[in-house]
């Protein structure tokens, strides 16, 4: 089962992108995030700074999930944060 709010399906935005384990994965994190700390996010932030504020990134860059296939590097981890900010928060 999916995580929605009002509906929609964050796990799975944009829809019709082909989508390996690893995206769904990253946006299923993203979907649980508070709104309260996405809207803390700033695109001007640095990268160390973008993982500070995540705290879920390990020490080599990449950042934690479970199920994944692939790692996520912080500039598809900003990328999709962006746009599920975008979709979720308007």
């Amino acid at each position: 089962m999916n995580d929605t709010e009002n509906g929609i399906d964050f796990e799975h935005m944009p829809p019709g992108v082909p989508m390996d384990e690893t995206d769904v994965s990253l946006r299923a994190y993203l979907s649980r995030l508070p709104d309260e700390k996405l809207a803390e996010y700033d695109a001007e932030w640095s990268d160390e700074k973008v993982i500070e504020w995540d705290e879920n990134f390990r020490s080599d860059g990449t950042l934690m999930l479970v199920c994944c296939e692939r790692d996520v590097d912080i500039d598809e981890f900003r990328r999709v944060l962006e746009e599920h900010i975008s979709y979720r928060l308007g």
